[in-house]
């Protein structure tokens, strides 16, 4: 009876130890991500891209994608243009500021219905943060309309 007792306490134990460690992990793992995006004074946008490539599409194929971004200023973020290079290149953008620290999409939908040729286009986006415009870029190659879709 004390066998199992003792091998009960020590199973708990470990999974307990076991845990803890995981938990640790997990928030150093954060703070490392935290850390690599340097603060700002004012307003800031980091994104986790700057390219989207999408690669080989098929003709009219969902052409949306998104960027994210971070405000790592200490101040709010305010987009007030979003612009594509082309009609073909059409991006939504949050309309309401983003605050410290928080999270944001940029959302691009590229028009697939364009095949044949290999694509880069640009996104020019107007904020408060320094520098004032940052441009994001998507690339890809759209099959064409005939092409065996695999």
């Amino acid at each position: 009876m004390k066998k199992i007792f003792l091998l009960a306490v020590l199973t708990i134990l470990g999974v307990t130890t076991s845990s803890a460690q995981e938990t640790t992990k997990k928030i150093k793992a954060k703070a490392a991500t935290k850390a690599s995006v340097a603060k700002v004074d004012g307003a800031g946008i980091v994104f986790v891209t700057e390219t989207i490539d999408y690669g080989t599409v098929a003709y009219n194929s969902d052409g949306k994608r998104d960027f994210v971004f971070t405000n790592n200023g200490n101040k709010p973020l305010i987009i007030t243009n979003a612009q594509g290079s082309c009609g073909c290149t059409v991006p939504t953008y949050p309309r309401e500021p983003i605050a410290p620290g928080a999270k944001g999409v940029i959302s691009v939908k590229y028009d697939t219905s364009r095949a044949g040729q290999p694509f880069t286009k640009t996104v020019t986006l107007t904020t408060n943060a320094n520098p004032s415009n940052k441009v994001l870029t998507i690339k890809g190659n759209v099959l064409a309309a005939d092409a065996p879709k695999s």
